[in-house]
């Protein structure tokens, strides 16, 4: 796999979640797709496809946060990148690091957990 960022880290939260969500055994190769596809689009060529939005309303600086709401999850067959699985990360920019924080089923959970967003990014 090429590397495309300096560094990937994943919150030990957020490895948690992944072994929740087991039951889609795809994931693990999807989460690695999203990484060398969309996330090499959205954050080093510029280009958006309204698939990661910024989570602006959490007062937090530096680091950004982002929520991608497409994510192709193959065991969701069908469903394409409208699967329901949503993805919450940090993006270091001047670092040029991923930090993955959460990643939950739409449909097991509606929102991102804000109080883990702040506990780990608020005094950043």
């Amino acid at each position: 796999m090429k590397k495309i960022f300096n560094k990937i880290n994943f919150l030990t939260e957020f490895n948690k979640d992944l072994k929740k969500l087991k039951k889609f055994i795809t994931l693990k190769q999807d989460l690695n797709i999203f990484i060398q596809k969309q996330l090499h689009l959205f954050h080093k060529l510029g280009i958006d496809n309204k698939g990661i939005v910024q989570i602006s309303n959490f007062g937090i600086k530096y680091p950004k946060i982002y929520k991608a709401r497409k994510f192709a999850c193959r065991s969701l067959k069908g469903k394409g990148c409208a699967s329901g699985i949503r993805v919450i990360y940090a993006y270091f920019e001047t670092e040029d690091r991923i930090e993955f924080i959460e990643i939950y089923y739409k449909g097991n959970k509606e929102n991102e957990d804000r109080k883990r967003i702040l506990r780990h990014y608020v005094n950043t």
